[in-house]
């Protein structure tokens, strides 16, 4: 059967943890810059989303490249910045960590709606996406702009199209929200043991 776009995604997602069990950081990044091309597909909707993504996954790149077997782990960075107490600054890798993380929540409750509801809207799936994930963390500029975003978004049948009518795709959307979701949920848990899991936007 031929692969779907997010075949390369749930090939990624096997390799972030370790034998041990423990987060690395490049598997961790590379799978969510897999993520990038997909989010092509939504056109202009997308582009905030996508740019937030790409501006985190550069910082915490940049990070682990200052020292990639210090930084190895994903953890590790943020121990470093509790260490130095910088995490908390808007400008530091565990707040790229948690935007990072809680972007990828709002692309996976996406799809989930895509391939659960698929009588439902693109607009109906974004905004439902969006007030379970992103909503409570934005303030009214952020929560504005996306609102803005929304309504560019493709129509349904249109965006399947687009998605490419090869392979199992809903089978496969479901697969990579049924992967990740646990991946992104310990990330969070780790951060929540540091109180770092609730830093909002403007």
């Amino acid at each position: 059967m031929a692969a779907t776009v997010f075949a390369p995604c749930l090939e990624g997602i096997k390799h972030i943890k370790s034998d041990q069990g423990d987060m690395q950081t490049k598997p961790l990044l590379d799978v969510c810059k897999l993520v990038l091309p997909i989010l092509d597909k939504f056109g202009p909707a997308m582009t905030v989303v996508k740019s937030d993504i790409s501006g985190n996954i550069s910082r915490l790149e940049h990070k682990y490249n200052s020292n990639t077997s210090r930084f190895n782990y994903l953890y590790n960075m943020v121990q470093a910045e509790v260490e130095t107490k910088t995490a908390k600054s808007s400008s530091s890798c565990t707040n790229g960590i948690l935007w990072l993380t809680r972007a990828m929540d709002f692309l996976v409750e996406l799809f989930r709606n895509l391939s659960e509801h698929q009588d439902w809207s693109m607009s109906q799936v974004c905004n439902d996406a969006y007030s379970k994930t992103l909503k409570k963390w934005h303030g009214w500029l952020a929560s504005s702009s996306f609102s803005v975003a929304i309504k560019l978004a493709p129509d349904r049948k249109k965006f399947m199209e687009v998605l490419g009518t090869q392979g199992d795709i809903y089978g496969d959307m479901q697969k990579f929200c049924t992967n990740f979701s646990p991946i992104l949920g310990e990330i969070h848990k780790f951060l929540a043991s540091f109180g770092l899991d609730s830093m909002k936007s403007s």
